[in-house]
């Protein structure tokens, strides 16, 4: 396994200065585009996950959503994207976060989440842990339990984490 980890993390491109200066941004779209690497990237995200109960997964925007479809496919359960405003069409409940770089917010549909369901966040990257909490209180904020969080990328030396409370989270790569 270990193995394969080194090779996903040689197949992520390093940005600096984007989307502000300051910020090296991971980009994972040159591992999407290697054959057999996003297959390995979400059997690794499964882990400890594959035995956990979950109704749904919540994918947040953008790149998450490539991650949680075949997350979902592979735990049988529904899927939900969590968006940035306005990309929704129905009612929806919004959260507001700090980046690193900004402010901002995402959206999740008021009817996506049924009170006691189990929801297993999904995100590219943890950083700050901004996206996650805002992420984590639209699903607790429907009713929904977050069962964990499932992350290709965590950059440690950020301590997002820490903001996450007591939520199981799993990253298959860590930037320390």
């Amino acid at each position: 396994m270990a193995k394969d980890i080194d090779y996903l993390k040689s197949l992520i491109r390093s940005i600096p200065d984007f989307p502000a200066p300051g910020v090296l941004f991971r980009d994972i779209t040159t591992m999407l585009k290697e054959p057999g690497a996003l297959s390995l990237a979400v059997e690794a995200m499964l882990g400890r996950f594959a035995r956990t109960e979950v109704d749904l997964i919540a994918g947040i925007e953008s790149r998450g959503f490539i991650l949680a479809a075949p997350l979902a496919l592979r735990l049988g359960c529904g899927m939900v994207p969590i968006r940035k405003p306005g990309k929704l069409p129905a009612p929806t409940l919004s959260q507001e976060y700090q980046l690193e770089y900004g402010r901002d917010a995402v959206e999740l549909h008021r009817d996506a989440i049924r009170p006691g369901q189990r929801v297993l966040l999904v995100d590219d990257v943890l950083a700050t842990g901004g996206t996650m909490t805002a992420a984590r209180q639209l699903v607790e904020g429907l009713g929904g339990k977050v069962a964990g969080i499932s992350l290709l990328i965590e950059l440690t030396f950020l301590d997002g984490r820490e903001k996450l409370g007591g939520c199981p989270v799993e990253s298959v790569i860590q930037y320390t």
